[in-house]
């Protein structure tokens, strides 16, 4: 075995214990594993600060001092135990029932440590990992201290700082530059033994070990081309940092690498697909298309057309399209479909519009039918809720090819449900169906697979398009349809709840409808579901009946219900309509007009958009309000009024990535990344990202197989396990 494979254990310092505690705590199980955790921030040894010199107005600071005194505080700031330089200890312990003076660490409510240097005095808190700082802040021994300063009434602290030995050549084996790199750690390693200057004993121990054995990954011309370091350089610097600018050029090359082989893992699927991939051919627009066409009762905007342009050119290539076709709430995504599924059914191939809920397919198939009136091309809806009979007719109209369009839920995906041609298959809201449901559609093409256009309105950031969709050709729509007019987005208080409700009295006197949501994010929340009962009950109060007609929709109740009280609603019968986020997909109800969301501040910002999408369908001004609690933390109430200041969907996305990372993003938590990032961040390093994706892009344009001599390095790469990416393009 390789020392790269070798298990973590076997390194010197580690033994089994400390071997358990990093594979259970960083995943680190071999020395491979080790060299490949990247430091996340780095102390520069030669910008310590004097204590003089810092002001509450920086980012973060560094300071060496010495310990002066320790305080442990127990309940209302009462001191039970203080120590300083001269080990005095003052102990005011509470005793036990036998009058003996116990200290038990878990009625300890804070750490107070006073630390100097000979320029002045500051004060270190620490509320978490009381007793292992305790035991290792003695008076009279120094430290490195990193954190934000802040003033508390007339004294400079850090809350929780970085706390490190003051940096010695000694300590860091293999390290000949200034700069140290800090780990991710956990309170488990500090308290096993495994603090910062242990994590880089060991990374230099394991660098040693494995740097003869490693091969470059990167071909030569590559490295030429892009003017990259050699890996192992990289990896040395990354860990032992020469200086700033080894820093920068090994942070660069590892960063681009990571990024360049998972767009090459990515496209490689996509140009072998666009080469080799038999599409259905679909030379023909058809009469149906130019009559829907020419009758509609609105011009198409400019970004449609110029989608429907894209959509034909792969419809007529030959090869299977697999498109994601991205557009805000509004946008009129649904039309491009359909101008889509005629285009198939001009050529003799069938189509379905596969949508995630029952509500949303049945407003699916209504619009469909308004569009296809008169026209003679028959479409149909299958759900759960369709009864044998109703089944019976379209298992048998979609055999002898009469249904030409079949709008449903995941219901067409059933093993009955067979096609006598199906050319086009259309998901709505991909992120919904998970991996294996979408393959079965797949399957139900005529021998050769159907052309596949995914529909999104989660608006997702490029840097995330371009990951989670690299192998699929991305159009969007990014206009709105004339007419449609801009939602008023306003943030109010509890206190306004009076007005608020005035205000929706004003709204349904004049003929409109109103939306209230409450957050009930998961449905098991016994405390949301009170929340939301309680919020039903009192809107049922302020809106009595004969006058005022309110009806209820969450997740608990049965499909029945809550699409009797859907209807009802976007039928007219009912004025308000108290929710859950049941209905940020789909409910399309032209005559709302003002959607209330409580508790706002919960709620992200791709989804807080997605909910004000609900309002201003219609040609009436709407009004988007957000109800936020007494106590908001700085970065919701960020959120709350980039909310109010733009109604951008990609604009607000792109925030919620850089607020909250890529992995919590509406519908990324089900996807993940295709492949674990260890350096690289889709937040931070976009321009990069753009970079490798077009090289790679250069790169396969030449050598689509990279079956070259030159790229074999590349080859070798791409078929280790990590990239072992689920082809996407085949059950998207």
């Amino acid at each position: 075995m390789t020392q790269l494979g070798s298990d973590i254990q076997y390194l010197p310092g580690v033994g089994p214990k400390r071997a358990m505690l990093l594979k259970n705590e960083l995943g680190v199980a071999t020395f491979s594993d080790l060299i490949h955790l990247y430091p996340f921030r780095y102390i520069d040894r030669s910008s310590i600060q004097r204590i003089a010199e810092v002001t509450p107005d920086v980012a973060h600071v560094q300071v060496m001092a010495r310990v002066i005194r320790a305080t442990l505080y127990g309940p209302g700031s009462s001191v039970f135990v203080q120590r300083n330089q001269a080990g005095v200890e003052i102990d005011n312990c509470p005793a036990d029932k036998n009058g003996v003076k116990v200290l038990r660490f878990n009625a300890v409510k804070r750490l107070s440590v006073i630390v100097a240097d000979s320029t002045g005095e500051m004060e270190m808190v620490f509320f978490k990992g009381i007793k292992w700082n305790w035991d290792r802040l003695t008076p009279g021994s120094v430290f490195v201290f990193f954190g934000k300063p802040q003033l508390f009434g007339k004294r400079l602290n850090i809350l929780h700082p970085e706390v490190d030995n003051p940096p010695s050549q000694a300590d860091m084996p293999g390290n000949v530059g200034t700069l140290t790199g800090v780990y991710t750690s956990t309170e488990k390693l500090k308290n096993s033994g495994i603090t910062g200057k242990v994590m880089n004993r060991l990374q230099a121990s394991a660098l040693n070990a494995c740097l003869p054995e490693i091969e470059e990954t990167l071909p030569e011309y590559i490295l030429r081309e892009k003017d990259l370091v050699p890996l192992r350089f990289a990896l040395r610097n990354i860990h032992f940092p020469q200086d700033a600018d080894a820093l920068t050029k090994a942070s660069y090359r590892l960063k681009f690498e990571e990024l360049f082989f998972l767009q090459l893992s990515l496209l490689k699927q996509k140009y072998i697909r666009s080469r080799s991939e038999v599409g259905i051919r679909m030379p023909k627009v058809g009469e149906p298309f130019n009559a829907l066409y020419k009758r509609l009762p609105f011009d198409l905007t400019g970004a449609q057309k110029r989608v429907i342009k894209e959509i034909r050119a792969d419809l007529t290539s030959g090869h299977q399209m697999n498109r994601l076709l991205q557009g805000d709430v509004g946008s009129g995504k649904t039309m491009v479909a359909v101008l889509s599924c005629l285009i198939a059914y001009g050529n003799g191939y069938q189509s379905c519009i596969m949508a995630p809920t029952e509500v949303l397919s049945q407003q699916h198939y209504a619009n469909v039918s308004r569009y296809l009136e008169g026209s003679g091309v028959r479409c149909a809806l299958l759900t759960g809720s369709s009864t044998a009979k109703e089944r019976r007719e379209i298992h048998a109209g979609l055999e002898d090819g009469s249904i030409a369009i079949l709008i449903g839920t995941h219901a067409l995906i059933e093993e009955d449900v067979r096609f006598r041609a199906l050319g086009l298959a259309v998901i709505d809201e991909q992120h919904r169906f998970g991996v294996d449901q979408r393959s079965k559609l797949w399957a139900k093409g005529p021998g050769v697979p159907p052309h596949i256009l995914v529909m999104t309105a989660t608006p997702i950031p490029r840097t995330l398009a371009m990951t989670l969709y690299g192998d699929l050709d991305v159009s969007v729509i990014d206009e709105l349809p004339p007419g449609r007019k801009p939602v008023q987005t306003m943030l109010i208080g509890q206190g306004k709840r009076r007005a608020l409700y005035k205000f929706m009295r004003d709204e349904i006197a004049k003929g409109r409808q109103v939306f209230v949501v409450y957050p009930l994010i998961f449905e098991s929340e016994k405390m949301d579901l009170k929340n939301l009962e309680e919020g039903y009950e009192d809107i049922v109060k302020a809106f009595p009946l004969p006058d005022y007609k309110v009806a209820i929709v969450h997740g608990q109740q049965t499909n029945e219900v809550k699409n009797f009280n859907m209807s009802a609603f976007a039928a007219g019968r009912a004025d308000i309509l108290v929710s859950t986020t049941v209905i940020e997909v789909g409910v399309d109800v032209p005559n709302a007009s003002v959607m209330v969301i409580e508790s706002a501040q919960r709620f992200g910002l791709s989804q807080l958009h997605q909910l004000r999408g609900r309002v201003g369908r219609g040609s009436e001004k709407s009004f988007c309000i957000l109800v936020k609690d007494e106590k908001v933390s700085k970065e919701s109430q960020r959120r709350l009024d980039l909310m109010c200041a733009t109604e951008n969907g990609f604009e607000l996305a792109e925030e919620d990535m850089k607020m909250r990372g890529p992995g919590d993003l509406e519908g990324t938590q089900q996807s993940g990344l295709p492949i674990a990032l260890n350096i690289a961040s889709l937040v931070r390093d976009g321009t990069i990202l753009s970079e490798a994706r077009v090289y790679a892009e250069h790169i396969l344009e030449s050598d689509p197989f990279l079956s070259s001599p030159r790229n074999l390095p590349l080859m070798k790469e791409l078929q280790k396990d990590k990239y072992n990416i689920k082809d996407y393009s085949k059950i998207s």
